[in-house]
């Protein structure tokens, strides 16, 4: 009988797996247009485009399934914990960045499950300018979405932090390919720069009260396209973020949840 650690585990690496089917075909859309085209419309892109493709329907339910479940593991590590992390300022950013990663998830798995249900969009770029203009239109409304954007700026150091330093391999099996720290590594930096970008719009949409300028996934990486090789790296590195995603499905290090409470046992430590 599979027990729920087990079940756990096999949920988080389908959302792992989830996420690296996203990325790749993301990393796809934006190298076969060129000059943006169907990638500005970000993950909503990729649902559209799956829509069209054999089996697609089932598959995009899959991957509303494992957001959704990738969405509660990071709900899981920001909230109960599970890694164990300090209550230091890193381990509370940390946590604190998981849960954002959370609600990040938690959106497109809502996004994935209207596509397969209805075939209805989401939002791409403008359903991003959408949100955004209906946070400004409440108290404080500029403030939180300064913080988010300050956020995503911290989440962009963070990921060329992992670039650099190779952190990304902190979780990994040593059984994994040893190629993966380079796809890896090219992945988290092209990351870098697109939560760059969206925390950067964020905080321009805070300071000056409008939603206009408000970057989603899509945008950012459309922005980069009068630069045609800074442009073409962020997609082939999205291409391979999304790889990489695959591989760590596979080779993840995943906490096992005991049966007393949510403190888990991580496996190596």
């Amino acid at each position: 009988m599979v027990d729920k650690s087990e079940k756990f585990s096999w949920l988080v690496r389908l959302g792992y797996a989830a996420r690296g089917v996203t990325y790749m075909l993301l990393g796809y859309l934006a190298l076969s247009t060129g000059s943006g085209g169907q990638a500005s419309e970000g993950s909503t892109g990729v649902f559209d485009m799956l829509e069209g493709v054999p089996f697609g329907e089932p598959l995009l339910y899959v991957i509303a399934l494992g957001m959704l479940a990738y969405a509660i593991y990071k709900f899981l590590s920001g909230i109960a914990n599970i890694y164990n992390r300090d209550d230091d300022t890193k381990g509370v950013l940390k946590r604190v960045g998981d849960v954002a990663s959370g609600v990040a998830h938690s959106f497109l798995a809502y996004a994935a499950f209207q596509y397969a249900a209805a075939g209805q969009r989401s939002g791409g770029g403008g359903g991003t300018q959408e949100r955004a203009s209906t946070v400004l239109s409440y108290d404080l409304g500029g403030i939180v979405l300064g913080l988010i954007g300050l956020g995503f700026l911290v989440g962009g150091i963070m990921q060329a932090k992992k670039a650099w330093d190779l952190g990304f391999m902190k979780r990994i099996s040593g059984r994994a390919p040893g190629w993966v720290c380079h796809i890896g590594r090219a992945g988290h930096a092209a990351r870098a720069v697109v939560f760059a970008l969206i925390g950067w719009s964020l905080v321009q949409a805070a300071w000056f009260s409008s939603s206009d300028q408000v970057k989603g996934l899509g945008d950012a990486i459309v922005s980069l396209s009068d630069d045609g090789i800074l442009y073409s790296l962020v997609a082939i590195g999205l291409f391979f973020f999304g790889l990489f995603s695959l591989v760590t499905s596979r080779y993840r290090v995943i906490p096992h949840l005991t049966s007393g409470d949510m403190k888990p046992d991580v496996p190596g430590q």
